[in-house]
């Protein structure tokens, strides 16, 4: 199996360095490319066409969340990582709304990196566990007032059924082989029910599917 291509895109060097030493350890990964501001990360993105790009939120000119929005519009396939010190929910709403698949504090674990990468790169969501709980209770007080029904009334029956199958617990490939699928459609349609129902972790998508499935048994 081919190793994950990945770019680092960070405005100080010792930390796309330790970033970098951590990744090559493994050989499951390969450091092609590392930038230094939002204009290089653009650029080796499109040059070196990596599976995924680490990238932090504050750097000078452009910021991680532009450069993000920029790659998206683009249409670049490349999986984003926001790696930041940040874990304010708007920050990681924000980085969702932009287009990146994780958000990982800078003082996570090197296993933790490691485990990121992977889930993003196969096209899964990540999100560190602080981050989650910030982002799920933000969710929650902004969503409170609103029954799980009610929000889930505007999808089509495709979106319920894929919704199903994240309640279940499975992977898009399995939800894309049990639906006839491609699981990049199926990815397609979990972004489309995050950005639906204004929520961003796959955690907060299985409560309100089961919320739903009690009250409408």
């Amino acid at each position: 199996m081919s190793p994950i291509r990945i770019v680092i895109a960070d405005d100080h060097h010792l930390v796309r360095e330790g970033i970098r030493q951590v990744l090559q350890a493994d050989e499951e990964f390969e450091v092609v490319g590392q930038a230094s501001n939002g204009a290089e990360a653009i650029g080796l993105v499109e040059s070196l066409a990596p599976d995924v790009l680490v990238l932090d939120v504050s750097m000078p000119g452009q910021s991680g969340l532009e450069v993000t929005a920029e790659l998206r519009e683009r249409g670049s396939p490349v999986k984003v990582l926001v790696l930041s010190v940040h874990d304010h929910p708007q920050y990681v709403i924000e980085a969702v709304r932009a287009g990146a698949r994780g958000y990982l504090r800078k003082d996570a674990e090197p296993v933790e990196l490691r485990r990121a990468i992977r889930a993003v790169a196969g096209g899964e969501s990540f999100f560190s566990p602080s981050v989650a709980r910030h982002l799920s209770a933000a969710i929650q007080r902004g969503t409170k007032e609103q029954s799980a029904a009610g929000r889930l009334a505007g999808l089509t029956p495709r979106e319920r059924d894929v919704l199903r199958g994240i309640a279940e617990g499975s992977t898009n490939k399995e939800i894309a082989a049990g639906l006839g699928l491609s699981s990049r459609t199926v990815e397609s349609y979990r972004e489309s029910l995050m950005r639906k129902l204004g929520i961003y972790t796959v955690a907060e998508l299985t409560r309100l599917a089961l919320e739903a499935e009690r009250k409408n048994p």
